[in-house]
């Protein structure tokens, strides 16, 4: 069982973290919110719209980032971004302006005409993300958006997390760096083994486990000594 009776709330203007190691769940509890996975049991709602019966609505309220997401290589990030916005039903004079105003946020004015098959790790990230944002919706949903990126490039998404929260958004964020956790996230679910092992706020985690770091902090709650810790 990949998720195992995991329930939590992420609000507007929220940035709501979903902490685990590799193989306990977040990742399928993420694909199953963006209606890639159809639980076996269970559901849940998103933007309103339940992920079972109004999959299609919960797409078109979604930005969805994987950090398995492929890209299309020969075409260029305007290309993509106007794919994807008329898909997504973006009236074509505010898509343009929608699409301007993208290249200037993440920085891809001097690539935003060239083919994905040249670029680093870095700019085919900026491109994705500005990819699931081009409609502009209420819900975004990453899954370690920050993986593999350099120091200026990770800084610039996270400025721009910081950003959707402040716009009223409701960012469920995915990540194993946890101190980029524990400096975006408002509330943060750890999850081990498929199962919800705790929900809180920075303070509510520190109160919980006597630890002060949210590294100590995980580790506490998944049972694994931190470090200089030694268990009989």
């Amino acid at each position: 069982m990949a998720v195992d009776h995991i329930s939590f709330e992420a609000r507007p203007g929220e940035i709501f973290g979903l902490l685990g190691s590799n193989g306990a769940g977040k990742t399928t509890t993420m694909r199953m919110l963006a209606t890639i996975l159809q639980p076996t049991d269970g559901t849940a709602e998103v933007a309103g719209f339940d992920i079972r019966r109004s999959p299609a609505d919960v797409r078109r309220s979604i930005g969805f980032l994987s950090g398995d997401m492929g890209y299309y290589r020969r075409l260029s990030p305007r290309e993509v971004l106007q794919i994807f916005g008329t898909i997504n039903g973006v009236e074509p004079r505010a898509l343009k302006t929608r699409i301007d105003m993208l290249i200037e946020q993440f920085g891809m004015k001097e690539f935003a005409d060239g083919r994905a098959e040249s670029f680093s790790t870095g700019m085919r990230q900026r491109a994705n993300i500005a990819r699931v944002l081009v409609h502009d919706p209420p819900v975004l949903i990453l899954d370690e958006p920050t993986t593999g990126l350099d120091v200026p490039t990770a800084q610039v998404i996270e400025k721009f997390i910081l950003s959707a929260k402040e716009n009223g958004k409701c960012v469920v964020l995915s990540t194993h760096i946890m101190e980029e956790a524990e400096y975006l996230c408002d509330r943060i679910a750890v999850v081990h083994g498929g199962k919800l092992q705790a929900l809180g706020t920075m303070d509510q985690l520190r109160q919980r486990t006597g630890k002060q770091r949210l590294r100590e902090i995980f580790l506490e709650l998944i049972n694994l000594p931190a470090e200089g810790e030694v268990t009989a």
